[in-house]
């Protein structure tokens, strides 16, 4: 039966199938319950209730996100070791009900590989209004992915509103690559955000790049400068040339200020605080400000996640996540800084970026897209790796979880965003979930599976590339 993310176990039954029919119901055992049937019933066109219904959810077993699904012609029964669990397994139904409304016989017992399973969206390069967001946070629900990270600044826009320092969308939040104006999300509009995807148990990790990546916020405030001049907002697509002044005192007010106010708006455990490319800070001037910025971070109560290149500290909070963005065979002492996180408490994210990074070209012929992790990424390179063996010295027990992170340098709506996300943000999800395997993966154990899933995103309506691997159905 094809489902994507692939169960840990899943057995056709010798039964009937069930159809919904008029009579169908949802129901809830237990009220916590209630909004996880709401949403099923709202899919299925049925009604709820806590008291009759052929489909049932519960709550049972020691998984916290793992479930149970068992249907037959009798009903469907989804239990859950919590609402999030429960809500993964109404995922796997959606995927199982098929266009006469039947779900075939089938008992399945699954729980995720990661507790980590994530999506980026860069927001800065290019602006995505709430609606948007919201439209993405729903098609990574279906992959039963549970963080998605916003790259909420960087050089060509600052994302958030920001109280102690209104100029970071007052200039900051004015621009994009290529021009055009920009944008920006008041605090309002980023509690929406939070809230809609806690419904769908996607927890929010806020980005806020530093010290390099900051032009948007340098030319908003001449002051953050080390020569006191603003620089000219910026619409290109280089990067590596600004930095903030890790020896201005300024410069710690500006990041605690900024810092609190994000983790006053941040019920999740995380705070992302970049540090990737800063080609412009030396590295004295690096070290310190890492080593200050995630004190900062930590003092919040929340857990610092930082790309790769902040490994180079060897004083980061006990804790610090690394996130891992290179390639998938580790050069020039990318997988040594890496595995210092490790080595100091942590545990890494891993994001190949010749694997899993989303903004890559398909081939050559694709009108979006980049290709400097080392050319194009058709999809089955998006599949055929294993998280445990990018960097050398991390095990399975080091690695928290994957990302997909898609780059807006060329994605300016969101059908192009789903476009360069699906099909391949579909394997790095089952990478994510799934067991793994002994034996090397194989693009032709999922192709068919996307193939059928291919029907429920037309139906949705999501766009995405019919990669010429798969015998996509329908038109």
């Amino acid at each position: 039966m094809p489902v994507i993310p692939l169960p840990v176990q899943l057995s056709a039954l010798p039964e009937g199938s069930y159809r919904l029919t008029d009579a169908s119901r949802v129901r809830f055992e237990e009220a916590a319950l209630e909004g996880v049937a709401a949403y099923l019933g709202e899919l299925l066109s049925v009604p709820t209730s806590p008291d009759e219904g052929d489909i049932v959810l519960t709550l049972e077993g020691d998984e916290p996100e793992g479930y149970a699904l068992r249907a037959s012609e009798n009903g469907i029964r989804i239990g859950g070791g919590s609402p999030a669990g429960v809500f993964y397994g109404v995922q796997t139904l959606r995927q199982l009900v098929q266009e006469n409304r039947t779900v075939e016989a089938v008992e399945i017992a699954d729980a995720p590989r990661y507790a980590y399973r994530g999506a980026m969206l860069d927001v800065a390069r290019h602006f995505f209004g709430v609606d948007d967001v919201k439209r993405y946070l729903d098609d990574i629900a279906l992959l039963k992915l549970n963080h998605l990270h916003l790259h909420l600044t960087d050089d060509q826009g600052w994302r958030l509103q920001i109280d102690a320092w209104p100029e970071l969308t007052g200039i900051g939040a004015s621009t994009r690559v290529g021009g055009g104006g920009g944008g920006f999300y008041t605090k309002d509009d980023y509690r929406e955000i939070v809230a809609y995807a806690a419904s769908s148990f996607v927890t929010i990790v806020p980005e806020i790049d530093m010290p390099g990546h900051t032009n948007a916020a340098l030319a908003s405030y001449a002051e953050l400068n080390t020569d006191g001049i603003a620089p000219e907002p910026y619409e290109g697509i280089e990067v590596g040339f600004s930095s903030l002044d890790s020896n201005k005192p300024l410069t710690y007010d500006f990041v605690r200020d900024v810092l609190t106010e994000l983790a006053d708006l941040t019920p999740g455990p995380y705070l992302h605080i970049g540090g990737d490319e800063s080609l412009a800070t030396t590295d004295a001037d690096f070290l310190l400000f890492v080593r200050r910025a995630a004190e900062i971070a930590a003092s919040l109560g929340k857990t610092v996640i930082g790309w790769h290149e902040m490994g180079r500290s060897r004083e980061l909070p006990p804790g610090t996540i690394g996130h891992y963005w290179n390639f998938s065979d580790p050069r020039e002492g990318n997988g040594e800084h890496a595995l210092s996180f490790v080595e100091q408490g942590g545990q890494l994210i891993i994001s190949p970026g010749d694997r899993a990074y989303l903004d890559m070209k398909y081939d050559e012929s694709t009108e979006l897209g980049l290709v400097w992790a080392d050319g194009p990424t058709p999809v089955p390179d998006s599949y055929e790796w294993d998280p445990a063996l990018i960097v050398p010295g991390v095990g399975e027990e080091h690695i928290l979880g994957v990302e997909a992170p898609l780059w807006t340098e060329t994605v300016t709506t969101i059908d192009e965003i789903e476009f360069m996300a699906f099909p391949r943000l579909a394997c790095v999800a089952e990478l994510g979930w799934s067991p793994r395997t002994d034996a090397p993966r194989h693009f032709e154990e999922i192709a068919q599976r996307l193939a059928r899933l291919g029907g429920l995103w037309d139906a949705l309506g999501v766009q995405y590339y019919r990669a010429p691997e798969v015998e996509w159905g329908g038109t």
